[in-house]
């Protein structure tokens, strides 16, 4: 007897937060949390820093490139950050999702916004602190950064914050724990919407 399969697209799932919010761990968690998901490998011009291997951290690329890249609509998403450039490679992830990969990206919400344009069944998930006052003592309880860059960072969170609403979904991470069990249902629950399945060609 004939039987239909069904076959499910992956999914582009952006995750965005201000500094310090945890959008990196939840990324990293998600990933072992379900099956068939990986990360975005972005491309950038900066030189590369020792241990890092080009494939696995980054693709390693000449302005020349990168500029050429950007020509021809190569990116679904990039910026130019501290003299630098960086931008999700558009074939990859069209490749990933294709094949009913998930794929991860951890990135800021203009890049965010750029992928939603390109890609718009793409999931966009606003990681949020619970408070901002948890938010500087986080930043401040790292040890990283000198007072000027901490007022930067918290400058910049509350001007990303003002670009939430254009996300799909708030996660509020007070407990890394709930806020990974929450990320996770979301992705679930994407994955269970009808229009997310194709059906292939019966057997």
């Amino acid at each position: 007897m004939k039987q239909k399969k069904i076959h499910a697209q992956g999914l582009i799932i952006v995750l965005s937060a201000p500094s310090g919010a945890g959008k990196t761990t939840l990324a990293h968690l998600l990933q072992k949390d379900a099956r068939g998901v990986t990360f975005s490998v972005s491309c950038t011009t900066r030189s590369r820093r020792p241990g890092e291997r080009s494939g696995r951290d980054y693709f390693f690329i000449t302005e020349k490139q990168f500029t050429a890249m950007v020509a021809r609509g190569g990116f679904a998403e990039w910026a130019r950050v501290h003299d630098h450039c960086y931008g999700t490679p558009k074939a990859a992830l069209q490749k990933a999702i294709a094949a009913g990969k998930d794929v991860i990206l951890d990135i800021d919400v203009q890049g965010g916004l750029q992928v939603k344009k390109q890609f718009p069944g793409a999931v966009l998930i606003f990681v949020m602190p619970p408070t901002m006052k948890e938010l500087e003592r986080r930043l401040r309880g790292r040890g990283q950064d000198d007072e000027a860059t901490i007022q930067r960072r918290l400058a910049n969170a509350r001007a990303e914050i003002k670009c939430m609403p254009r996300y799909d979904y708030r996660v509020i991470n007070a407990d890394i724990t709930v806020a990974r069990a929450l990320v996770a249902s979301i992705v679930a629950a994407e994955h269970a919407k009808i229009k997310k399945a194709t059906k292939e060609s019966v057997q």
